[in-house]
């Protein structure tokens, strides 16, 4: 599908070597976008700038380094300014899933998702906001949430409490980048079929398809194209919302327990 407003556009994605982020970053190339992907994994995301490279020369780049450390946060974004002149949408898309019961869970452990998952984010978008607010041309944030952040599940509560401060995240940027016409929303994913899944649980799509009214579980290019509906044009007017992506299933919040 084509999206009016992507062309020519210069995107910056993190945690974007496989999943939802890799997804994102070639439906962007393929309406016109100009890409940095960044991941901490140098391996992944090179091989991923060699696949997209074939059908996009020259309009993907790639930086690596841990989305949750401020100096590389400001070397991405200077990294950006370099290859491409500008910055026009950002996706924090890298993050951390940590299960732990809630007596049990450590002190390093909660700042490892915190560090991530929030300060990652949060101060990314303040250093491209800036560029966008300079550049005077508006702008797109899509912040990446959870359903998680929605429904409580058990043994995540860190990593629940990052995923709804990031729907908070949202509404509450609008005050400070709306007048200059930048939107922030979020998308909240539900059971997602990734290589990241499948490798924890390879029937992950037959065991987390029983708790989706469809008996389907999502796709990166589900969250992908969602995502690129809120970069595009079309959804000039949509700010400080979440989009639930999840086949149903917050309508009935099971999980599998409860099919046992």
């Amino acid at each position: 599908m084509i999206y009016d407003g992507i062309k020519d556009k210069v995107a910056i994605i993190t945690g974007a070597g496989m999943g939802i982020g890799y997804s994102i970053a070639e439906l962007l190339l393929e309406n016109g976008a100009c890409v940095v992907l960044n991941d901490v994994d140098e391996k992944m995301a090179e091989e991923a700038l060699v696949r997209l490279e074939k059908k996009f020369p020259d309009k993907c780049s790639v930086f690596i380094g841990d989305a949750a450390d401020i100096e590389v946060i400001e070397k991405l974004v200077l990294f950006t300014l370099t290859q491409y002149k500008g910055i026009d949408f950002v996706i924090p898309n890298a993050g951390i899933t940590l299960f732990g019961d809630f007596f049990r869970f450590k002190p390093e452990d909660f700042d490892k998702v915190i560090g991530l998952n929030l300060k990652g984010a949060f101060f990314l978008v303040q250093k491209t906001g800036e560029i966008m607010k300079t550049q005077g041309r508006g702008g797109r944030v899509v912040l990446m949430s959870s359903i998680t952040g929605i429904k409580g599940y058990p043994d995540l509560t860190a990593y629940s409490m990052t995923k709804a401060a990031l729907q908070m995240m949202a509404k509450s940027l609008v005050l400070a980048l709306a007048p200059y016409q930048i939107t922030v929303n979020a998308i909240a994913p539900g059971a997602t079929l990734t290589e990241r899944t499948k490798e924890e649980e390879p029937d992950y799509a037959g065991t987390w398809g029983k708790l989706i009214p469809s008996g389907v579980v999502g796709k990166p290019i589900d969250m992908a194209e969602t995502c690129l509906f809120l970069l595009s044009d079309g959804a000039a007017h949509i700010n400080g919302q979440t989009l639930v992506v999840d086949g149903g299933w917050t309508a009935i919040g099971r999980y599998p327990k409860d099919l046992e």
